[in-house]
């Protein structure tokens, strides 16, 4: 049966990897309307500051794309 772990395990760790990626966004998400909903300004302020300091990370084009 270890040939079925070891053959199981990689898309395993495929699968997690996926779900882990979109379980991140969705806490951002979460994030900003918490902070949305806030009504301290020092709140807002400070998200505005995090939100400057790090871009949105756009994703690549594909390659047929590019010609």
């Amino acid at each position: 049966m270890g040939w079925l772990q070891s053959l199981f395990s990689p898309l395993k760790k495929l699968w997690l990897r996926m779900h882990s990626a979109h379980k991140k966004s969705r806490g951002i998400y979460i994030l900003y309307e918490d902070v949305k909903s806030c009504q301290y300004e020092d709140v807002h302020i400070l998200w505005s500051i995090l939100v400057e300091s790090h871009p949105p990370v756009l994703p690549l084009p594909s390659p047929s794309a590019r010609k």
